[in-house]
């Protein structure tokens, strides 16, 4: 090797393409910050490092091979991550030569050269060596997926794109609301997590589902305004949200006047079945009478559909309007074969709950015509 070569690395084509199709999830697609559509590569501890932002998340894997060199540098990231996959050997070489634009990819009969940033610009990343805390990995995905569907995805209320994460000694819990619905879902953990309370944005918390499944355990630390997650080789880092969260317990009424409890997946389907001809913000209507349920949806100029489910109610007829795709994520996230339906009236909140599990999910009714 040249005595000027910056960088030179040369690793698996499998492994390499693996860890970048993890840290490109990260890069900006924004395009107003050039170097944050990039993928920083710097070599450490004998492996390459990949490292990609938006500002808001990071992630952060590694590759072993023959590593020589201590430079950094930034490469496209998603012509860097297409690339590596369609190349035609099993093994890989990039080189940058200290002070050139590029960084030179070969692989079998296969080479290019690929214009590159420099690592001088790329946003300094949170710093690993914090303090960490082992959480196993099924207790918070579970939660993470039953409680991050009902964040908000309008940025205009940033803090209700994010989820509530609270440890209280060997508990923890999530809530999330985007002012339609709220759900919450307390966990037991067999130890006791950090100190924590924070508002982590639920994009932050969908990419550690993906990356962290399989994994037995996470780690999870916090540095200043930064909230940290390691799962095998792979880092996540997230910004806060600031802000107040609102208080979900007064959002959530103390009593109910009909509790009905059901079977969960006969009810799932019927509205699925049902909810398809509930199109254009058409709600789903949900009849309740002796001993009946009757779904119902109608959309003009595309169609209507009613079913009808054998449910434990008597007393005054209730007919109560949801929207049909909030209605559908909270019968989902729930385990159990049953699922009970409170309610109060057709202009107050529905509640769906899994009293065995811990959670809640309450839902805003749509206000019906006639």
């Amino acid at each position: 090797m040249a005595t000027d070569t910056a960088l030179r690395v040369t690793c698996s084509k499998a492994e390499l393409s693996a860890a970048l199709g993890v840290v490109s999830r990260a890069v900006s697609t924004r395009g107003a910050v050039q170097v944050l559509g990039g993928i920083l590569m710097q070599a450490e501890n004998d492996r390459l490092t990949l490292a990609a932002t938006d500002m808001e998340i990071s992630l952060r894997a590694s590759v072993g091979g023959q590593i020589t060199g201590d430079a950094s540098v930034v490469v496209p990231g998603r012509l860097l991550t297409d690339l590596v996959r369609l190349l035609p050997d099993d093994n890989v070489t990039l080189v940058h030569e200290e002070g050139e634009g590029a960084l030179s990819v070969t692989s079998g009969s296969h080479s290019s050269r690929l214009n590159v940033y420099s690592a001088e610009d790329f946003p300094r990343l949170p710093p690993l060596d914090v303090s960490l805390h082992r959480i196993e990995t099924q207790a918070l995905l579970e939660t993470i997926d039953k409680v991050g569907r009902a964040a908000s995805r309008d940025e205009s209320r940033p803090v209700l794109t994010g989820v509530l994460v609270r440890f209280e000694g060997e508990r923890l819990v999530m809530a999330a609301t985007d002012s339609y619905r709220l759900a919450v879902k307390e966990t037991p953990l067999s130890a006791g997590g950090p100190e924590l309370e924070a508002i982590i944005p639920a994009r932050a918390l969908q990419e550690l589902v993906r990356i962290a499944s399989g994994t037995e355990d996470i780690e999870l630390g916090v540095h200043e305004n930064h909230v940290i997650f390691s799962a095998g080789d792979v880092w996540l880092t997230s910004r806060r949200i600031d802000g107040q969260f609102p208080n979900y317990k007064q959002l959530l009424p103390e009593t109910f006047e009909v509790e009905i409890d059901t079977p969960r997946a006969a009810l799932l389907d019927v509205v699925r079945r049902a909810g398809l001809m509930a199109q254009r913000n058409a709600p789903l209507r949900l009849r309740f009478a002796e001993g009946e349920l009757t779904v119902s949806a109608q959309t003009q100029d595309v169609g209507e559909a009613t079913e009808s489910i054998p449910i434990d109610f008597s007393g005054e007829e209730l007919e109560i309007g949801f929207n049909p795709e909030f209605l559908r994520d909270g019968l989902e996230a729930v385990a159990g074969d049953t699922v009970r339906l409170k309610l109060i009236n057709r202009l107050r909140p529905g509640l769906l709950a899994a009293p065995e599990e811990s959670f809640w999910y309450l839902i805003m009714p749509i206000r019906l015509a006639g």
